[in-house]
């Protein structure tokens, strides 16, 4: 049936008495944590991670899974990327390079992330074998070969078909090594346990998936069943599926830091990039494991925390993205189709790609939400946002979503 938007006091109790968000100390792995303590005192915390507020860089992922899965206690600061906007001076002072990650561990700065986890593992052990234990060792070589082969296809333009298919098939052959080492093993990890051959595959793997998937109509975890089972066993891991990133998000924030992505045109892959986009973002291969059956309350909660900046940083004017907001969480949370005001089917879509994985909220709670805007959005009509930006993401500037 037709109705009017929630107010957001209603909008707020539903999502109160729906959703309740995990202990950020305790809980389980999430975006929002400035303390991790695992159940262990304060006393004991000798870490701090200097990650990225978008908790979109690959090398801080790393670091931040090797500590979850190691239970080790920590705390977050949160530093901005300069795709996104400036960084900040207190981090400058402390890394001149501005380079991230960065741990302070027991007063002593750590950079470059291999170098962290090395020093991590002398001060607290190995995350089941260590990075220079024999059988890990080659694990990070194919790796880096893994990374120049997808490079190589994904941020060089070809100047032929003919390239384009030499580029992709030499990706394909260090895909197929991938695969045989991951064969070697019963199990679906690259070796016997899960470890820190996985946490360093972990982030560049993830965003090749989506990345090859958007630009090239290539699906990694889809065509490679030994990745499939991989990409399967770390999500039945709650450490990773809170570091875990969606297609929308690595698709557009990949651009920028690594100098360009190519699209080859292929049929499969305007397909592939038009799902992305514009949906459905059901069923894409971006996370298999069951939708939690709360998702669309957490997504009405992370929006009501943000609610005032969201409105405020949207070029559709603040009246109109008001009630066209919340038309659309009425929409997703009530079930109903309440039309929102004309003309606001563009300013709809503008949030709909600025919803960010997993800053702002988890896979199955980002399609929700992306899927209320766009079929509240259609009901007044097709106009959309303004263009995602390819050089840079200072539209996604996150200083004000991580202070309030």
């Amino acid at each position: 049936m037709t109705t009017t938007p929630l107010s957001w006091q209603e909008l707020s109790d539903l999502a109160t008495a729906q959703f309740t968000p995990a202990d950020p100390i305790n809980g389980a792995t999430n975006a929002q944590s400035r303390l991790r303590l695992f159940g262990q005192p304060e006393s004991d915390v000798r870490v701090t991670l200097y990650r990225d507020n978008h908790a979109w860089c690959p090398y801080c992922q790393k670091i931040w899974l090797w500590l979850e899965e190691k239970q080790i206690p920590y705390r977050i600061e949160k530093v901005t990327m300069f795709c996104y906007g400036e960084k900040e001076s207190w981090y400058k002072r402390k890394v001149p390079s501005g380079m991230l990650p960065a741990i302070e561990l027991d007063g002593k700065i750590v950079t470059e992330s291999d170098d962290i986890l090395l020093a991590l593992e002398r001060a607290f052990g190995v995350l089941s074998l260590g990075m220079k234990d024999p059988a890990v060792l080659p694990l990070r070589q194919l790796e880096r070969l893994l990374f120049r082969a997808w490079c190589n296809w994904l941020c060089r333009p070809s100047r032929s078909v003919r390239e384009e298919q030499q580029n992709r098939h030499q990706f394909i052959e260090v895909v197929a090594m991938v695969e045989t080492a991951l064969a070697k093993t019963p199990g679906a990890y690259f070796l016997e346990q899960f470890g820190t051959a996985d946490v360093i595959f972990t982030p560049y793997v993830e965003r090749m998936n989506a990345s090859l998937y958007y630009y090239k109509g290539y699906s990694l975890r889809e065509e490679n069943p030994r990745l499939a089972d991989w990409f399967d066993a770390m999500e039945s891991r709650p450490t990773y599926r809170g570091t875990q990133s969606d297609f929308h998000t690595h698709v557009h924030d990949l651009p920028p830091q690594m100098g360009g992505c190519w699209e080859n045109g292929e049929p499969q892959m305007l397909v592939n990039k038009s799902q992305v986009d514009n949906g459905p973002w059901a069923g894409l291969p971006d996370a298999t494991f069951p939708e939690p059956e709360n998702a669309g309350a957490e997504a009405l909660y992370r929006t009501i925390k943000h609610h005032d900046h969201i409105i405020r940083v949207n070029p559709g004017g603040n009246k109109l993205v008001d009630e066209a907001l919340r038309s659309a969480l009425t929409n997703m949370i009530a079930g109903t189709t309440c039309i929102p005001p004309r003309g606001s089917d563009a300013a709809l879509r503008y949030l709909r790609d600025r919803i960010n994985v997993p800053r702002d909220m988890s896979i199955y709670a980002a399609k929700r939400l992306r899927m209320a805007l766009e079929t509240t959005a259609a009901l007044v009509g097709d106009a959309q946002g303004d263009p995602i930006p390819f050089n840079h993401r200072r539209d996604q500037n996150p200083v004000s979503f991580a202070s309030s």
